[in-house]
């Protein structure tokens, strides 16, 4: 899988849904090969950072660059080759065997005379990268959560992107799928691809991140590391909670001790 030399840079966002404020005045720089969380509140503004970080949706002002130059001036079909883009989705509708759904990915590769000769490879690199090797022939409607997951993440891999972005892609997987989908997403990221995700569960973020972009109400209270981004004190502005972070076998665990303020 190729990664990205590059950079995806968000420069000064703003955007109003509905006259409300949902982005305000974000500046943010990704770099390939590392994991970067997006965590924050229920309408913080995640899905919408995403959306603008895939050139998917045009920001009041401000603007996404990528690789120096403004992503909205790149083709969509070069742009669907350097970005995989994950959107909240809980079902794949179609019935198509694995390998058939991981090849849909190499979409803005072909052109008027069909497949591309590296079609085969990096679909065979996607599959077995994800472990679904063993799943080619089975029906995509099928699978378990966490296959399907995988399956997923296979098909935007297949078009080799140097970035991957996912809003919420472990949302209703078991804890053990959350575990796997988050084993693959580093693994990925190992591999030179800059991965942004945005993710509910702070715990996981943590163990998950290598860094940690927290926001509210539209604006970044914090980036960093997770022991920096999601201190107690950036977690009680954000979340209005009082939080502490407990040492536990497999990583930091988030106990939180009632609403900011409140004796308990």
């Amino acid at each position: 899988m190729s990664g990205g030399s590059g950079s995806l840079v968000a420069e000064g966002l703003a955007v109003r849904l509905g006259g409300r404020p949902v982005l305000q005045d974000v500046d943010l720089t990704f770099r390939p090969g590392q994991v970067s969380a997006i965590v924050g509140p229920n309408g913080a503004g995640k899905s919408t950072l995403l959306s603008c970080l895939a050139g998917l949706r045009h920001p009041d002002t401000g603007e996404v660059r990528l690789d120096g130059g403004p992503i909205l001036g790149v083709p969509s079909r070069e742009r669907a080759r350097r970005i995989g883009y994950l959107p909240q989705v809980s079902e794949i509708a179609w019935r198509l065997d694995v390998h058939t759904f991981v090849r849909l990915g190499r979409t803005a590769y072909r052109g008027v005379f069909g497949e591309d000769p590296g079609d085969v490879k990096a679909v065979d690199r996607a599959l077995e990268s994800t472990g679904m090797t063993a799943f080619s022939h089975r029906d995509v409607t099928t699978l378990s959560g966490g296959e399907r997951a995988r399956a997923l993440i296979a098909r935007a891999m297949a078009g080799e992107p140097a970035w991957l972005l996912a809003d919420e892609p472990l949302t209703g997987l078991d804890l053990s799928h959350q575990i796997d989908a988050g084993d693959l997403l580093r693994r990925v990221s190992r591999e030179g691809v800059g991965v942004v995700v945005s993710l509910h569960d702070l715990s996981f973020a943590a163990r998950v991140g290598d860094r940690i972009v927290l926001i509210a109400d539209g604006r970044v209270l914090a980036d960093g590391p997770p022991a920096e981004a999601l201190r107690p004190d950036m977690l009680a502005s954000a979340y209005g909670v009082d939080a502490r972070w407990l040492d536990g076998e497999g990583g930091p665990l988030l106990d939180v001790l009632g609403r900011a303020g409140r004796s308990s």
